[in-house]
């Protein structure tokens, strides 16, 4: 069984950049799971930084959108997986949904956050997700933007349970909600 570590925080609060450095103090090979898909310029050019930062380290990166549980499941034992970030996958499995003229719910999220869990369960090693606190701020306007809110509030509620640890970053800063760092 894997220890699950839940790290959470608002955009560009450094809890990337504390999920890495927390992934580079354990053993192991390290993989790097990467959700995001290329978008817009701007997306591109991210990922091409964040690929550049990794391209002389430890790091296996693999990218995978949308099968996270399947990604998880092909890790081999004693690695180190940092899930960047559970956010995108849920736009992501959103996006899919509405391509096919159908509405990604609660349920369907429910499901896919425990087939995640399920997948960590049967992993021997460490895995780290990354999340969005999106729920902080206002109610967004559109009924699209606050089903999203939602879906990933259920997401973070959901991972966090199954949890070893649970930290939000805030400024930089690691704030232990469940568990403390090692």
């Amino acid at each position: 069984m894997a220890k699950i570590i839940l790290i959470t925080g608002g955009a560009r609060s450094g809890k990337s950049d504390y999920a890495l450095q927390r992934a580079l103090l354990l053993p192991g090979p390290h993989i790097f799971l990467a959700t995001c898909p290329v978008i817009d310029p701007e997306m591109d050019d991210r990922i091409r930084r964040h690929k550049t930062d990794r391209i002389n380290s430890e790091w296996k990166t693999i990218e995978e959108e949308l099968q996270v549980a399947e990604a998880i499941q092909s890790l081999v034992p004693g690695s180190v997986c940092l899930l960047d970030c559970l956010t995108l996958w849920v736009n992501n499995l959103m996006y899919r949904a509405e391509s096919s003229k159908e509405m990604f719910r609660d349920d369907e999220m429910q499901e896919k956050c425990e087939e995640l869990i399920q997948a960590a369960m049967q992993y021997q090693g460490t895995l780290i997700c990354v999340s969005n606190e999106v729920g902080m701020g206002i109610v967004p306007e559109h009924a699209s933007a606050r089903l999203y809110r939602d879906l990933v509030g259920r997401c973070n509620r959901i991972l966090a349970a199954a949890a070893d640890e649970v930290v939000l970053v805030s400024c930089g800063l690691p704030l232990f909600f469940k568990g403390q760092a090692e």
